[in-house]
Parts: structure tokens; C-alpha cells; sequence
């Protein structure tokens, strides 16, 4: 998952979770299995910085969370 992650105006995407509003739920899996997954333990893990081509999904992720743990931030690359 280490495609290029740099935008027009040098930043990236990051993935932001709130760890005590997560649960497990799993939306953000179905909306972006390439860079969600819950494991065997049913606790989320995540590539943090996806590239750009990841971004339609994550959004969608983002959106799909039902306690609204997830958001999006900008930082240099």
C-alpha cells in the first residue's frame, strides 16, 4: 500500500482514528477493504497515509462510521 500519497500541494492524507469512539463496527472495512481491517481480536487496524487513490474510499470509510471515529488530516510530506 506504498503508492504515491503526495498531492498537488505537498501534503498527504492522513487517517485519524478516535481509539475511544472506535468500536469495531467494521463500515470503514466494507467501504475501504485496502486499508481498513478489523482483526482476529475485532479492534480496527489501518494504513494511516493510503495513497491518493485511496481517497474516494477512505471518505466513504469516513462517512460509513456509525461513532464517527474516523477523520481526515493534512501533513507535510
Amino acid at each position: 500500500m506504498s503508492d504515491s500519497t503526495t498531492t498537488q500541494k505537498g501534503n498527504r492524507m492522513k487517517i485519524v482514528v478516535d481509539w475511544d469512539l472506535c468500536v469495531g463496527h467494521g463500515q470503514c472495512e466494507f467501504a475501504a477493504p485496502d486499508v481498513f481491517t478489523i482483526n482476529d481480536e475485532g479492534k480496527l487496524e489501518l494504513d494511516e497515509t493510503p495513497g491518493e487513490s485511496e481517497r474516494a474510499n477512505v471518505e466513504q470509510a469516513i462517512r460509513r462510521c456509525p461513532t464517527r471515529a474516523l477523520s481526515l488530516s493534512r501533513e507535510d510530506a
